[in-house]
């Protein structure tokens, strides 16, 4: 069965709405669910991300707030939960308490697309390690085989693959890039691979995950959550529309 990931931006459309999303998520047959962490400067974000993080700030959302909000849910949620955002709001937070709080929130894992792996490697791993946290690299079809591998054994969860060095929403080339889906297929790689950016539909999501073992949605999901005033059946009928 292939994982459906949701992604969206924590503290839209408004503040306190973060909790009853990962529900309305998990009830409609998500696998897993990434939050973003809203920040000013979501530079590997388009137009849709970078709207739902002005609002959530506008909002007042912070990363002390999702955590209250993350722990009051954390005995009915049963799927992954991951945080996903930039790195200098969690040094600003403290690195270790920020995973310590993770681990009291039921968080399965980090994505941190701007933190380096030889940082990672160096000073990191070894906290996530100690919290018992996931930590999901991203790929593009430009990684070498070398480096995919090498991203891979740094890895844990899945692997997060992305089309071509663009911005998240994008229209871009992941869906039919054949060769580079087949490629990462071929791959001995330890963990399951996970491919976003651009996944809209039913059709999007089986196509990608031919050859890959799940896929994540965020653009088209936050747009949700951005448009409608009627989101919440919105949200069960995209989430059910994917999986049925």
């Amino acid at each position: 069965m292939k994982k459906l990931n949701i992604y969206f931006t924590a503290g839209i459309p408004q503040l306190e709405n973060t909790t009853e999303i990962i529900k309305l998520i998990q009830e409609s047959g998500a696998d897993m669910i990434e939050i973003g962490m809203p920040y000013s400067d979501p530079v590997a974000d388009g137009p849709i991300i970078q709207k739902a993080h002005e609002l959530a700030l506008k909002n007042g959302m912070t990363i002390e707030h999702l955590f209250l909000q993350l722990k009051q849910i954390k005995n009915e949620i049963k799927i992954p939960l991951i945080l996903m955002g930039y790195i200098n709001p969690v040094l600003s937070f403290g690195f270790e308490n920020f995973c310590k709080e993770c681990s009291e929130s039921s968080i399965s894992g980090l994505i941190i697309p701007d933190l380096p792996p030889i940082e990672f490697e160096k000073n990191y791993q070894h906290i996530l390690k100690k919290y018992n946290l996931n930590f999901t690299f991203l790929i593009t079809p430009e990684t070498s085989e070398e480096r995919i591998l090498y991203l891979d054994s740094l890895s844990s969860g899945f692997l997060y693959a992305v089309s071509s060095s663009s911005t998240t929403g994008n229209d871009t080339t992941v869906l039919r890039n054949e060769e580079y889906l087949s490629r990462l297929a071929s791959l001995p790689l330890k963990n399951p691979v996970m491919i976003g950016f651009g996944i809209k539909s039913k059709e999007d999501f089986e196509n990608v995950t031919e050859k890959a073992d799940g896929g994540i949605i965020g653009t088209a999901f936050v747009n949700i959550l951005l448009q409608n005033r009627d989101w919440k059946k919105n949200v069960i009928d995209f989430v059910h529309s994917i999986k049925e």
